[in-house]
C-alpha cells in the first residue's frame, strides 16, 4: 500500500496536545489503572433538559433537515444579540455583526484564512490554546509569540512588543478568561489594547469562551466589545459549549466588526454548509432561558475550585486561585519539568494533568488542572499526586 507524505503544513505540526494526552492515558488505562482525567476542559455536567427538549422538538421539523443558512438562522443571531445586550450591555446588529459557528474552534481556525496573506504576521499571546498559531500557519502567515508571565498576571506586556511588530501585525490573538492560566483581563488592559490596535490597524481576535465561568459577581468578566472603539478593530468568539455544557453540540458565534464577521462568513460559505438548524433552535432556548442554570453550574465549579485549591495548598503545591474559567494553573515541584512531572503523575498515579509547556514555552514549569470532575475525584487526584 502506498505511503503518501503529508503536505508541509501538516508535516511540520507538533502532535496535537490533547490527542497525545489521550494516547498516553489509554496506555495507562490498559494496565488496569483507575484513571482520573483532569486534562481536558470538557464539562462533566449534562446539558440542561430544557435545551435537549428544544432540540427534540426542532428535530421533528422537516424544514430543519435541509441545508441551513451559511451565516446562521436570523432567529439564532437575534438571540445572540439579545444575550450580548443583557449580559454585556453590548449592542449588536444581528444582520451583519453576528455569525453562527459550528463551535468557536471552527470559527477561530477559519478566521485567519479570511485576512492573513502568506508572510503576514500575527501576534499570539502564549501559553495559549494551540488553534491560534496553527490556524495562522495554515493560512501561510508568520507567528510572533507574546509571552504571558506570572509576573504580569498573565497579561501580555503590550509595550514590550516592538513598534516594527505592531506595524506588521495583521492581528493579535487574546483570550480571557484565559486557557490555560485562568487569568482574567482588566478593563484597563482592554482599553489599552484597543487603542494600540486602532493606532496600528491591527485586528483583535478575542476568544471569550469562558466569560460565564466566574466565581464572584465582582469578578464577572468583560466582553472586549464593551469598550469604546472595540468594534473598529475587534471580532469576539464565544460559544455555548462551556456556558451551557454543550461541548458536543458544536454551536457558537462570532460577533463584532461587520467587515471581520463578513470575511469569516465568506470563508464559511466555501468550506461548510452551516450549523444544523435544530441545534440552533436549541441554542436559542439556551441563550433565552439558561441564565439560572448557568448560575448553578458556577456554584458547582466554585466548590470544586475551593476544594482543589485547598488540597494543593495542603500539600505545598503553588498555584493561582482562579477568579474564572474551569482551570487551576499550578507550578510543578522544584527540580522537575512540566513534561517530566505530568508523565510521572500519570504513570504512577493514573491522574491526567496537562503540562504547561504544551500550551507554549512560557508554560514551562506549570501544569493545568481541569475542574470538570466531581469534588471527591479532584480531592482523590490531589492526594495521589501528594503521595508521589
Amino acid at each position: 500500500m502506498a505511503d503518501f507524505p503529508f503536505a508541509d503544513r501538516l508535516a511540520t505540526l507538533p502532535p496535537y496536545l490533547f490527542a497525545a494526552i489521550d494516547k498516553a492515558k489509554a496506555a495507562v488505562k490498559a494496565r488496569g489503572v483507575d484513571i482520573i482525567s483532569l486534562g481536558i476542559g470538557d464539562p462533566d455536567m449534562p446539558t440542561p433538559d430544557f435545551i435537549i427538549e428544544a432540540l427534540h422538538e426542532a428535530a421533528k421539523k422537516p424544514a430543519n433537515h435541509q441545508y441551513p443558512s451559511y451565516i446562521g438562522m436570523l432567529s439564532f443571531r437575534e438571540a445572540v444579540a439579545e444575550w450580548y445586550g443583557k449580559r454585556f450591555g453590548v449592542e449588536l446588529a444581528p444582520q451583519n455583526e453576528v455569525l453562527t459557528l459550528i463551535g468557536s474552534k471552527e470559527g477561530i481556525a477559519h478566521f485567519p484564512i479570511a485576512f492573513i496573506n502568506p508572510g503576514d504576521l500575527a501576534l499570539v499571546c502564549t501559553p495559549n490554546y494551540p488553534v491560534y498559531n496553527i490556524a495562522v500557519n495554515f493560512a501561510g502567515g508568520q507567528v510572533e509569540f507574546v509571552p504571558l508571565t506570572d509576573a504580569n498576571d498573565f497579561l501580555p506586556d503590550l509595550d514590550a512588543i516592538s513598534e516594527e511588530s505592531w506595524q506588521r501585525a495583521k492581528m493579535i490573538f487574546v483570550n480571557y478568561p484565559n486557557n490555560p492560566t485562568a487569568a482574567t483581563a482588566t478593563p484597563e488592559f482592554y482599553k489599552k489594547l484597543i487603542a494600540r490596535a486602532r493606532e496600528t490597524n491591527t485586528i483583535i481576535v478575542n476568544d471569550a469562551a469562558y466569560t460565564e465561568m466566574y466565581f464572584d459577581e465582582q469578578d464577572k468578566p468583560c466582553s472586549i466589545l464593551e469598550f469604546e472603539g472595540a468594534k473598529d478593530v475587534a471580532i469576539e468568539f464565544h460559544s455555548l459549549s462551556k456556558t451551557f455544557n454543550m461541548t458536543g453540540w458544536r454551536i457558537g458565534m462570532a460577533v463584532g466588526n461587520p467587515s471581520l464577521v463578513q470575511g469569516l462568513g465568506k470563508v464559511k460559505e466555501n468550506v461548510d454548509s452551516g450549523a444544523f438548524q435544530a441545534v440552533q433552535e436549541a441554542g436559542i432556548a439556551a441563550l433565552s432561558k439558561g441564565t439560572p442554570y448557568v448560575a448553578e453550574f458556577r456554584k458547582i465549579y466554585r466548590e470544586r475550585r475551593d476544594s482543589v485549591c485547598a488540597a494543593l495548598s495542603k500539600v505545598g503545591i503553588e498555584h493561582r486561585v482562579p477568579k474564572a474559567s474551569v482551570f487551576v494553573w499550578a507550578k510543578v515541584p522544584q527540580g522537575k519539568t512540566s513534561t517530566s512531572f505530568c508523565t510521572e503523575v500519570l504513570e504512577k498515579t493514573g491522574v491526567v494533568v496537562t503540562p504547561g509547556n504544551g500550551f507554549g514555552a512560557p508554560g514551562e514549569g506549570f501544569f493545568r488542572i481541569s475542574l470538570t470532575v466531581p469534588s471527591d475525584r479532584l480531592e482523590e487526584a490531589v492526594s495521589r499526586i501528594a503521595a508521589l
